[in-house]
């Protein structure tokens, strides 16, 4: 640690944890369609974030979301 910095509590993540496709629940409840603003439901299975506003899904990659519209699938 950096003198005069304090430890950091909400660390992000282990490892194994983004290996496995676990997102952290905080960083979903910030995230917003980045077209739309509209709020996103985590796809756990297919490990994307879906906008039906936009109807897209933002892929997450190694525990991190992706959030370039160029990224994303489109959905029906």
């Amino acid at each position: 640690m950096i003198p005069g910095e304090s430890p950091v509590t909400d660390a992000a993540p282990p490892p194994e944890d983004r290996q496995r496709g676990r997102i952290d629940p905080k960083l979903l409840e910030l995230l917003v369609c980045p077209l739309t603003k509209a709020r996103l439901d985590y796809d756990a299975d297919r490990q994307e974030l879906v906008s039906r506003s936009a109807r897209l899904a933002y892929p997450i990659r190694d525990g991190i979301p992706i959030m370039l519209p160029d990224e994303a699938r489109p959905i029906d």
